[in-house]
């Protein structure tokens, strides 16, 4: 009997349902932080040319900036919280500011480095073209603290580090770089980073979203979820393997 009160004692401290903020409340800050329109779209623009000109003089402190103001996470989490909710109308105003945003990020930076006298390829620039499965675990799990923290009362300072460790930015940046130069390595590799970190980023949002029992938004149909899961299923595997054989080369 003392055992099982111990195990209780225990497991209340990991109790994360007690700290929930109001359904409606979370509901609307995903949906919010998903639009790139007005003060929004112009972060995103700053934050773009902050991160190419960090990775293109070689500055970390730089680079840094650029992942604290970037805007990119919102819609990623939307996305992830959509699917786990089966809001498909938000799903896709997700994906579709998401889309605008990768879009946009790598016309100005192929655009800023084709521009740029400085062409050669930094430290900071190299070292987001080939990701491992380290980066997977580094996106996994700073996506289940960001998610975390925002479903919160106390939402904290987590954030702020999330964008760091995650560094949605920088990788799309390079990506950029790689068209500038024709260097189709460095564009796939780096670009191959920004999809581990979008996809992981999601499924934290998906996991945190189901495990805290967000209410559905929309009707759904057992088959309809059934594909869903059956499609995170395969988006998983396909983005894993490489990342499993880059991390064992090493």
């Amino acid at each position: 009997m003392q055992e099982n009160n111990l195990i209780k004692r225990i497991l209340n401290y990991f109790n994360l349902e007690a700290d929930v903020d109001d359904f409606d409340k979370i509901h609307e800050a995903f949906a919010k932080n998903i639009e790139f329109r007005g003060p929004n779209l112009w972060i995103l623009i700053f934050a773009i040319l902050i991160a190419s000109v960090g990775l293109n003089m070689n500055s970390n402190a730089v680079i840094i900036g650029a992942m604290l103001i970037s805007p990119l996470m919102g819609p990623i989490n939307g996305m992830g919280y959509s699917i786990a909710t089966y809001n498909f109308p938000l799903f896709r105003r997700a994906l579709k500011n998401f889309t605008f945003a990768v879009v946009a990020s790598l016309i100005a930076s192929t655009a800023y480095f084709a521009l740029s006298p400085i062409s050669t390829a930094q430290s900071e620039l190299l070292a987001r073209t080939s990701p491992t499965i380290y980066d997977v675990l580094i996106a996994l799990f700073g996506g289940l603290a960001g998610i975390v923290a925002i479903s919160s009362k106390e939402k904290g300072n987590v954030i702020p580090g999330v964008a760091i460790a995650t560094a949605l930015m920088p990788p799309l940046c390079t990506a950029g770089y790689g068209l500038a130069t024709g260097n189709l390595y460095y564009f796939f590799g780096a670009f191959y980073l920004f999809t581990i970190n979008t996809v992981f980023i999601a499924l934290s949002s998906i996991a945190i979203s189901q495990i805290l029992k967000f209410p559905i938004r929309t009707i759904s149909a057992v088959d309809m979820k059934k594909k869903v899961n059956s499609w995170i299923s395969v988006v998983i595997t396909l983005i894993l393997i490489p990342s499993i054989y880059f991390g064992y080369k090493l």
